[in-house]
């Protein structure tokens, strides 16, 4: 179990330092013909990003600590 750890440790680490190499670093897009207005919407949309961010990392807390708590149940139990 502890090599198995250990793995997915130095998995999660390394993926963590190589992905901002992978992203490509061109120049982007050109820009599209014409000029763009006032009531144009940006490129991308205007989708809050921040927002979906909190949510999820907020169900992965919860579903952490339900995990941590059945297993710290399971434990009790067997102790018994």
């Amino acid at each position: 179990m502890k090599k198995i750890k250990a793995i997915a440790t130095a998995l999660l680490i390394s993926i963590f330092f190589a992905a901002p190499g992978l992203f490509a670093t061109g120049t982007g897009p050109g820009n599209p013909p014409g000029s763009p207005e006032a009531g144009d919407v940006p490129i991308g949309g205007s989708a809050p990003v921040g927002s979906g961010l909190i949510i999820l990392l907020s169900l992965g807390a919860g579903y952490g600590a339900k995990k941590l708590y059945n297993y710290n149940k399971e434990k009790e139990d067997l102790e018994e």
